[in-house]
């Protein structure tokens, strides 16, 4: 397709451009507006078509909110300098309490004049409410950009702004279609990221270099990135010294892996590193392996007990340990709960969720097992697992419980009936006639996993957005929403999670057939994964790293109908190959799990007819919250109210579409 012609097709799906005089962005006196108020007018003016001011508005809203980032850590450090909170115990014991105070109140004051005298006026003035704040750290303004950009006819900036928006939300279809696009139309390969942190460019280079058996040059980078990540996390905290909400953050888990440094020719630096892994992984055996290894050679050469792990990284675990002793304190004196995770996974099981289980070698009707793929046996995990609470209520008095993850053989799954009626089904299936796109969430490919099927997709905003244009009933629309959430509260309920489950990802898919292409197959219609990494069968690991969508926490599957052949669901062992269970699908029949290694799982061939479901994918961080999920909630919300009268916040359910 020419360029001209992709440009236009782009022009189309992103709407025509709009005419006008831009408006001034927010005046205000210096430094200027604060970045929220910049935010919102880029927005407002992006709304209106006016994409020249929405442009200039949005890029000082980065602008204001990098430098009121920058001047806070700025202030920070050098506060921590000039104001430290350590203070000389007072010698009378009612007094004692006093020092401390009197350390606050002058890094407080430090903070404050520090600010003001780099002219950024009060603190109230830059205090923006939590969905600005969000959205600034999803990258939303990029997605802004890309838009208003494309429209302005300058593609190498449309392509960055989509690029560094789609690095924060990879699971954006349109956006992965659209640079597929810039690449076609602009012929642009090297994409900046013009959020991109130095520890993370050094590290990635460090791994390249690592797997071109460069190690000079890998361990280059990779101390660098050490440094420079030490630098960050410091930031870090320097950031979020203040007061802090968490509400529903009870699920934090961060992770950090450390990956062993390979020294060329200096075994004293390797044992180093290797004793430094260990602090995080003590069970490794590969690295245990190694740490012998570098022991042998370097035997009677030098003392090996004076070879301690790298300080960093030994401060780093002495100041966790701390810092969860403290929380676990403060948790048992405030009176809440609070769950320490187990953090330092390389693999993409969840250290801290799971459990050994046992096969059940006899299969049930509903999932029979095929004679001869081997279902009995012991789970092979060399990790530890511990049991994780499920069975919890089901909500929904016609859904009926069918296997747990004991009968299905592995961990965190579980398998339901009639989450949707017959009815139900046929109309979301009328709905799916209507709206599918061939190629719709796979960037525009057809036969993304096999040639032998072809698969279409839609998404719930798209359905929403039939319905309210008179393309299908609305009603019709609404069930394709209403079900998923349906699906979302069961998940979230019978898994017993502490916390909220979001939506990263929603698609109806229908893969179908091709007539002529099934003698012989011996592939299968999608290929055996993971949802939140990598399986390395060979390995029997999954490694929880991009470009998996490692953000994932559980997932499910809603079937719409049984009328063809093939098509079975299967989990199988890490080796990708021994089968544990199978699931045949039918109408409201929901398979459910946790999305990391313990659950690898593909589908089997579809050979004749079309198979469709409802593909939910959720996740327990609010940051990776599906974006067209977000906005088919306030067109719901619009919608209701507009059944019920004028809505006193005036959002128009058009605009949201």
């Amino acid at each position: 397709m020419a360029p001209e012609l992709l440009l236009l097709l782009l022009l189309l799906l992103l709407g025509a451009s709009g005419a006008g005089e831009p408006p001034a962005c927010p005046p205000g006196p210096e430094p200027g507006p604060p970045y929220d108020a910049l935010y919102t007018a880029g927005v407002e003016a992006h709304s209106r078509g006016d994409f020249a001011g929405s442009v200039r508005c949005l890029e000082r809203a980065l602008s204001a909110e990098r430098r009121l980032r920058e001047t806070r850590l700025g202030c920070g450090v050098r506060c921590r300098r000039e104001a430290p909170l350590s203070a000389p115990a007072a010698e009378d014991a009612a007094l004692r309490d006093l020092p401390v105070f009197a350390a606050l109140l002058r890094r407080a004051h430090c903070l404050r004049s520090c600010r003001q005298g780099a002219r950024l006026g009060a603190d109230s003035r830059h205090v923006a409410n939590e969905e600005v704040r969000a959205d600034f750290q999803r990258r939303v303004p990029y997605s802004y950009l890309q838009r208003a950009y494309i429209q302005l006819n300058q593609l190498d900036k449309a392509a960055d702004a989509a690029h560094t928006f789609f690095l924060a939300n990879p699971e954006h279809m349109e956006v992965q279609q659209d640079l597929e696009i810039y690449k076609t139309m602009a012929g642009k390969v090297d994409l900046v990221d013009r959020e991109a942190r130095p520890h993370m460019e050094d590290y990635l280079s460090g791994v390249r270099h690592y797997e071109q058996e460069e190690y000079h040059l890998a361990i280059d980078f990779l101390e660098r990135a050490l440094g420079g990540y030490s630098i960050a996390d410091t930031e870090c905290r320097v950031l979020c010294e203040g007061s802090q909400r968490f509400e529903e953050y009870e699920y934090l888990d961060y992770k950090a892996t450390l990956y062993e440094a390979i020294a060329v020719d200096d075994n004293v630096k390797a044992l180093e590193c290797a004793r430094s892994y260990l602090l995080f992984h003590p069970d490794d055996e590969d690295v245990l392996d190694n740490e012998s290894y570098y022991e042998a050679l370097l035997e009677g050469s030098v003392d090996l007990g004076s070879i301690k792990p790298r300080e960093e990284a030994v401060t780093f675990l002495r100041r966790h340990k701390l810092e969860s002793y403290l929380l676990q304190t403060g948790a048992a004196g405030l009176g809440f709960l609070y769950t320490e995770s187990t953090y330092w996974s390389i693999s993409g099981t969840r250290q801290d969720e799971h459990r050994h289980a046992k096969k059940n070698p006899h299969m049930h009707a509903a999932s029979p097992c095929p004679s001869g793929s081997g279902c009995g046996g012991i789970f092979r995990d060399h990790k530890i697992l511990k049991a994780l609470f499920t069975g919890g209520p089901l909500l929904f008095s016609d859904v009926e419980f069918v296997y747990n993850s004991e009968q299905l053989n592995g961990t965190q799954r579980v398998l339901l009936e009639k989450v949707m009626t017959e009815e139900e089904c046929q109309e979301l299936h009328q709905v799916a006639s209507a709206i599918l796109l061939a190629g719709d969430g796979y960037r525009g490919k057809t036969s993304p996993h096999t040639p032998n099927e072809r698969f279409e997709g839609a998404t719930v905003l798209k359905a929403l957005k039939f319905g309210y244009e008179g393309l299908l009933p609305l009603k019709s629309a609404r069930l394709f929403y209403d079900v998923s959430e349906k699906a979302r509260k069961i998940v979230e309920s019978y898994f017993m999670l502490n916390s909220t489950l979001y939506f990263s990802y929603t698609h109806l898919v229908c893969r179908t057939a091709l007539t002529g292409q099934q003698e012989r197959r011996n592939d299968l219609s999608h290929p055996i994964h993971a949802d939140n990494c990598l399986l390395d069968p060979e390995a029997n690991e999954c490694w929880k790293e991009p470009p998996a969508y490692t953000f994932r926490d559980y997932s499910a599957l809603l079937y719409m109908n049984s009328d063809f052949e093939g098509g079975e669901f299967i989990f199988t062992e890490m080796d990708a190959k021994t089968v544990t269970a199978s699931i045949k699908p039918k109408c409201g029949r929901m398979i459910s799990f946790s999305s990391g290694g313990e659950n690898p799982h593909g589908v089997k061939a579809v050979t004749k007819g079309q198979r469709c479901a409802v593909a939910l994918w959720f996740t327990l961080n609010p940051l990776y919250r599906e974006l067209e999920r977000i906005q088919a909630d306030e067109v719901i919300a619009a919608l209701d109210q507009e059944r019920l009268g004028p809505s006193e916040h005036g959002i128009n359910p058009k605009e949201e579409l």
